[in-house]
């Protein structure tokens, strides 16, 4: 897993501790609420990788935070997808300068090798 990934779930976790905290809730009523082990929430809260997903959203749902799942891979938002098609748009772009720029030399070409008075296409 990239550090970076690591990280923003480490830092999730802690926010997620600091929520429970705020609202003054003990791990115990917390996983209670949640459906799961006190365990396992010390385990989202240390923002391990393994925690569910389900897990997770249950978690943002306590605290009123579960909309934002939503939005997380929008595809307006997904900028490596963007990026990639700015990418094919710039080669189809060029590839339709060259095609073009073929298509005038080879009528050039074909003007000079006719003889003269011939009308051409």
């Amino acid at each position: 897993m990239p550090p970076s990934t690591v990280a923003a779930l480490a830092q999730l976790g802690a926010d997620l501790a600091v929520a429970r905290l705020r609202r003054k809730e003990s791990l115990k009523t917390w996983a209670k609420r949640m459906g799961i082990s006190v365990p396992t929430l010390l385990r989202l809260e240390a923002g391990e990788p393994s925690v569910s997903l389900g897990v997770l959203a249950t978690a943002l749902w306590l605290i009123g935070r579960d909309q934002a799942l939503a939005t997380l891979a929008t595809p307006k938002e997904d900028r490596g997808a963007l990026e990639l098609d700015v990418r094919q748009a710039e080669d189809l772009g060029r590839a339709r300068v060259r095609a073009t720029t073929r298509a005038k030399m080879k009528k050039a070409a074909m003007r000079q090798t006719q003889p003269e008075g011939e009308a051409g296409p």
